[in-house]
């Protein structure tokens, strides 16, 4: 098999799997309530100081909207805490209560050992050739989302 059709062979099946690995990997009995989805959105909110909602959406590439609803689920289910900001009351912040913490830190987790185990055994310049390649990929996707948007 060349290189190209390799290549294509690996990332068809590891997109699948990491959709499929993930899911399985990250929504244990303890995080049964929420989806893959909404461990994202926790993602996003993170775990530093409290983010406005236009941010999160952002980070996300996702509508305002469509943000406001899966908060508004992860709410209810006790991850996310909303607040106004001090300075201008306009604004709703979000961020996550001590349940969306862990299961911030549970997703971390799983991407830090999904890195782990891709770099182990390589060198400093494999490591930089593979960094490489997957910046050319998200370009890719990024400026290709752009053209079917």
């Amino acid at each position: 098999m060349d290189g190209y059709h390799a290549v294509n062979d690996i990332l068809v099946k590891l997109f699948n799997d990491i959709l499929d690995i993930e899911e399985k990997a990250v929504i244990t009995e303890d995080f049964k309530d929420i989806t893959n989805n909404d461990m994202h959105v926790i993602e996003a909110i993170g775990m530093e100081e409290p983010k406005n909602m236009s941010t999160v959406a952002k980070a996300l590439s996702v509508t305002v909207g469509t943000l406001t609803i899966a908060v508004n689920n992860l709410v209810k289910k006790g991850y996310v805490e909303r607040k106004r900001s001090e300075f201008d009351r306009r604004v709703v912040l979000v961020f996550l209560s001590g349940k969306g913490k862990k299961a911030y830190q549970h997703h971390k987790k799983f991407h830090e050992e999904m890195v782990e185990a891709i770099l182990e055994g390589f060198s400093q310049e494999e490591t930089e050739i593979l960094t490489k390649a997957l910046s050319n990929l998200g370009e890719f996707f990024r400026s290709y989302g752009k053209k079917v948007k």
